[in-house]
């Protein structure tokens, strides 16, 4: 089993950022895919940015440019650092661990005010 502790969400003016912080902890393995997705309302959940243990990294075209995510494989932490930030940007972020088998975090709340 992996656990994942979500972190860093909160409520932000249009333009603002955040950073979101996940810490994976439990049956890790050394080669991983970590990332965040969100579910905004009424929507479908969908990917924001995801990261491969040896650093490698995909987004959505809605977020290039002003999300950054990142890891810390010694932590076996992944962060997202969000920039720029608009009022479409929000909804429940979700930490993602695949290891060959997906884990989800709880979900942490962020809301963009315009």
């Amino acid at each position: 089993q992996v656990q994942l502790v979500e972190s860093g969400g909160g409520l932000v003016q249009a333009g603002g950022s955040l950073r979101l912080s996940c810490a994976a902890s439990g049956m890790i393995f050394s080669i991983n895919t970590m990332g965040w997705y969100r579910q905004g309302p009424g929507k479908q959940r969908e990917l924001v940015a995801i990261i491969t243990s040896n650093g490698r990294t995909n987004c959505a075209d809605s977020v290039k440019g002003r999300f950054t995510i990142s890891r810390d494989n010694a932590k076996n932490t992944v962060h997202l650092q969000m920039n720029s930030l608009k009022p479409e940007d929000t909804a429940v972020y979700y930490c993602y661990y695949d290891t060959g088998r997906g884990y989800w975090g709880q979900g942490t709340q962020v809301t963009v005010s315009s």
